[in-house]
C-alpha cells in the first residue's frame, strides 16, 4: 500500500522547493555502497574512490546502510531554498541526542557493533557523525557540488513553472510514476504504509542527482519532504557545454550558439556559468547579446534572473540541430 498524505489547502499553498547538499552527500554514500545500482555516478566514483582510503566512515555507512531506513537527524529538511552545506552541516551538529539514538535503534543496517556505538553515547556520536561529514565532503564532494547544483537548478525552474501554470496536478503528474496527485491526497507508492495528514505548513520537494530510482519521504517530527530523482540526470558527468552546431556557432559565435543550445531549460547565469566554463561576466554579457537579438528573454524568480530562449530562440535552436541531424545521417549513408 503506499504512503497517503493528506493535503489541505494551505498544505498546497505552502508547496516549496529546495535543493540540500547534506542529502546529496548522504545519498552518495549509498553510491559507494552499491556503485552498480547507480552506475550512471560511475565517473565520480572513479574519481573519489582513491580518496577514501584516508576516511573512516564506518560509523556513518552504519546509519546509511545500502538499503531501507536511513537515521532522519543526518538529512533534515532545507529550511531555506538555497542552504549551504555549512548551514545543514550545523544542524546536523546541533540534533538532540535521544531523537538521534531513537533514529538509530531504526536502522537495519548490518554493522550493528557501531550503531551500538552511536547510541550508547549519542551526544558524542553526533559530534563524530558531523566531523566525518565535513571531511567526507570536502574529501570528495565539495569539487562536484557546482555541477550538481545546476543540474538541481534548471529542474526546479521547469518544475517551478509547471506549478505556476498547472498548479499541483501538473506538477505532481509529471513529478515520478510513483506518485499520484487525487486532488486532496498525495499517495507515494513506497513501504512502509500509512495515512497522516501534513501539519499545515506545507510540503517541501527536493530533486537529488544521487538518490533514486524511488522516491523517498520524511514527515513528523521534521518538515514534510518529498525527495524525488532529478530530471536529466543522465547529463550530470557529460564534459563540457553541449555542442554547438557549425552553422549556428558561424551565425552568432561559438559561445553564443552554446549557451542558446543550453537554454533548452531555463538558467541563471552563475549556473550557465559554471556549465559552459566561463565567467560570469562572459556569460552575462552573451546573454545580453542573445536578448537584444530576441533570442532569449530574462525573467526575475524571487531574487535571481531566470533566462530562457524566446520563440524565436527555439526556432533558431531546432533548426541548427535539425540541421546537424541530417548531416550526421547523410555521413552515415
Amino acid at each position: 500500500m503506499p504512503v497517503t498524505w493528506i493535503m489541505r489547502p494551505e498544505d498546497v499553498a505552502r508547496i516549496r522547493f529546495a535543493f540540500s547538499p547534506m542529502w546529496e552527500l548522504v545519498a552518495s554514500l549509498r553510491t559507494l555502497q552499491q556503485p552498480s545500482r547507480h552506475s550512471i555516478h560511475l565517473p565520480w566514483l572513479k574519481a573519489v574512490r582513491p580518496r577514501l582510503a584516508g576516511l573512516d566512515l564506518t560509523e556513518l555507512l552504519a546509519l546509511v546502510p545500502p538499503a531501507g531506513y536511513i537515521a532522519d537527524f543526518i538529512t533534515p529538511p532545507p529550511d531555506t531554498p538555497m542552504p549551504d552545506f555549512a548551514a545543514e552541516l550545523d544542524r546536523v551538529r546541533n540534533a538532540p541526542p535521544e531523537r538521534a539514538r531513537t533514529e538509530a535503534a531504526e536502522v537495519r543496517g548490518t554493522d550493528r557493533a557501531a550503531l551500538e556505538r552511536f547510541m550508547a553515547d549519542p551526544e558524542a556520536g553526533v559530534a563524530r557523525v558531523a566531523r566525518t561529514l565535513e571531511t567526507y565532503w570536502e574529501s570528495c564532494f565539495s569539487e562536484y557540488w557546482p555541477r550538481v547544483y545546476a543540474l538541481l537548478e534548471r529542474d526546479v525552474l521547469r518544475r517551478s513553472r509547471q506549478l505556476a501554470q498547472g498548479g499541483a496536478h501538473a506538477l505532481f503528474a509529471d513529478l515520478d510514476p510513483t506518485v499520484v496527485w487525487t486532488g486532496g491526497r498525495l499517495l507515494i507508492e513506497r513501504s512502509p504504509c500509512g495515512i497522516s495528514g501534513l501539519h499545515g505548513d506545507g510540503l517541501v520537494l527536493v530533486p537529488s542527482a544521487f538518490w533514486g530510482p524511488r522516491v523517498a519521504v520524511m514527515s513528523a517530527p521534521y518538515q514534510s519532504m518529498l525527495v524525488y530523482p532529478v530530471h536529466g540526470v543522465g547529463t550530470l558527468w557529460q564534459q563540457g557545454p553541449p555542442p554547438a552546431p557549425g552553422a549556428l556557432a558561424a551565425l552568432i559565435g561559438r559561445s553564443r550558439a552554446q549557451i542558446l543550445l543550453a537554454l533548452a531549460e531555463p538558467s541563471t547565469t552563475s549556473a550557465l556559468a559554471a556549465r559552459m566554463s566561463l565567467t560570469p561576466g562572459a556569460v552575462s554579457q552573451h546573454l545580453g547579446v542573445l536578448s537584444g537579438g530576441g533570442l532569449a528573454v530574462g525573467m526575475r524568480v524571487g531574487k535571481q534572473v531566470v533566462y530562457r530562449r524566446t520563440p524565436t530562440g527555439d526556432t533558431l535552436a531546432s533548426q541548427a540541430s535539425a540541421g546537424r541531424a541530417a548531416w550526421v545521417a547523410a555521413g552515415q549513408a
